[in-house]
């Protein structure tokens, strides 16, 4: 890798100096920068697991998540996963979009975990944190490892991304889908280009996406779409969602997941001053529908849900009438779970 930055004896310098005691204990190797990736720096960290359990306690429609870097180059002002930053003594704001740990050696350890006697083949999502094609995979290329690893132990996976760089790997996808069962979900909220250049910065454009659903389903995939979070007075009128959906149905989509945004921990605050500065006639409206709280109001839910269920309709994105009249899951309950044609909404 034609790296240009830390040194290695620098970044040992910088633990000891306890600058980055988060990032000690997460087992870091070295820092770098390279000017491909202008203002941002590389965490290189040797993982002890690779599996991430969900706790018991959870109602997530998956046990198993596996995650390769944590932070994200995509930078979206809403990311649940922001507050993850945290427990590196880093910031949930400017860190979380800037300082990025990659696992290097992801794919050695997810191989070993896979092959104990006690593993059980169980669905493994990935995407659940932070996009496994964000911008970096092109330099690190961590996502073939795990994709062999997964589908050469007989387990199923599912991937949810932004990321246009899955494309890269649709054939090594479809290899996989012969061993294993594999799902592909692409997220794409905001069909307005400058909005979503404003909301979600480092992301491919809506077009882009648009086009990596096509080669999805192309090479033989169902695509689910997650058209979350649905951003309440920006992205919630019925004439953005209708050709949203339009767009999404045009590209081959097989189903939808919507609901809106929810702002939890520190994401709230790193939100709510982006609209200050740039939609402050918003603010009031926010205080009222969020209060002090992370969720969007019963009545706001019911409204959205009113107005997606026509659309999504019309544009034949429902799949099966029933699953509208199960109980709405959390948002952590869709995140990751692009397995069926199917619509949620709450």
């Amino acid at each position: 890798m034609r790296w240009q930055g830390q040194t290695l004896e620098a970044v040992q310098s910088e633990i000891d100096d306890g600058a980055l005691p988060g990032l000690a204990r997460a087992g870091l190797v070295r820092s770098v920068q390279t000017p491909e990736f202008e203002g941002v720096t590389f965490h290189e960290v040797l993982c002890k697991s690779a599996l991430n359990r969900v706790p018991e306690e959870s109602t997530l429609p998956f046990r198993f998540t596996v995650n390769a870097f944590r932070g994200c180059t995509h930078a979206c002002r809403y990311c649940f996963a922001r507050p993850t930053h945290e427990y590196l003594d880093l910031d949930a704001g400017a860190d979380f979009d800037t300082q990025v740990v990659v696992k290097t050696n992801v794919a050695a350890v997810l191989r070993r975990e896979l092959a104990r006697r006690s593993w059980k083949r169980e669905p493994v999502a990935l995407g659940t944190n932070t996009d496994p094609y964000q911008r970096a995979e092109g330099r690190y290329r961590l996502m073939p490892g795990i994709i062999g690893a997964l589908a050469e132990s007989g387990t199923p996976f599912s991937i949810l991304t932004k990321g246009t760089l899955l494309r890269r790997d649709l054939p090594l996808l479809g290899l996989a889908a012969r061993q294993v069962p594999v799902s592909l979900a692409v997220s794409l909220a905001i069909g307005d280009p400058e909005l979503q250049k404003a909301i979600e910065p480092g992301t491919p454009s809506p077009r882009a996406r648009l086009e990596l659903i096509r080669a999805i389903t192309a090479a033989g995939f169902d695509c689910t779409v997650m058209v979350a979070p649905v951003i309440p007075y920006l992205t919630d009128s019925a004439g953005h969602l209708d050709a949203l959906f339009a767009d999404l149905a045009d590209a081959g989509a097989t189903g939808v997941t919507v609901f809106p945004m929810h702002l939890r921990g520190s994401t709230r605050g790193w939100f709510l001053n982006w609209l200050a500065e740039h939609h402050p006639a918003l603010i009031r409206r926010y205080r009222q529908l969020y209060g002090r709280g992370a969720y969007v109001t019963p009545e706001y839910k019911a409204w959205l849900r009113r107005r997606v269920t026509p659309l999504v309709e019309k544009h034949g994105l429902g799949g099966a009438a029933a699953r509208q009249r199960e109980p709405a899951p959390s948002p952590r309950e869709l995140v990751g779970a692009g397995a069926a044609p199917t619509l949620t909404l709450f």
